[in-house]
């Protein structure tokens, strides 16, 4: 399990358990991270409250993980510009080079993994 428990934000949260980004939160919470999960139309997720948009959020966020497609993220970069996460986690799916290079442009750091491997391989 990792030391240090970082406050993650995740873009694209769903009440489904099925789906990776449930997991993601579920996950997260498990190895004692500060979950704030991100989705415009659901109140809570896995107990946690949820957060409508990006620009609600305030303080600091050393991750967020993204499960949105493409074309729905590239609508929230300056969201994420603004929130300036130390790192944005482009899970399998997510891929976006063009809001990669732009976060990367304002020296926020990006990573193509996916977040369950990381958390499970001690690599978070």
């Amino acid at each position: 399990m990792q030391s240090k428990k970082q406050r993650v934000v995740v873009i694209g949260a769903s009440d489904k358990p099925e789906r990776y980004s449930n997991r993601a939160v579920r996950l997260l919470a498990q190895y004692g991270h500060d979950v704030v999960p991100v989705h415009p139309a659901i109140s809570v997720i896995e107990g946690l409250p949820v957060v409508a948009s990006l620009e609600d959020i305030t303080g600091h966020v050393d991750t967020a993980t993204l499960y949105l497609s493409a074309a729905r993220s590239s609508a929230l970069a300056d969201a994420i510009v603004q929130l300036h996460p130390t790192r944005v986690i482009f899970n399998p799916g997510a891929e976006n080079p063009d809001l990669k290079t732009a976060l990367e442009t304002h020296g926020i750091r990006t990573e193509e993994a996916c977040t369950l491997v990381l958390l499970n391989t001690g690599q978070f």
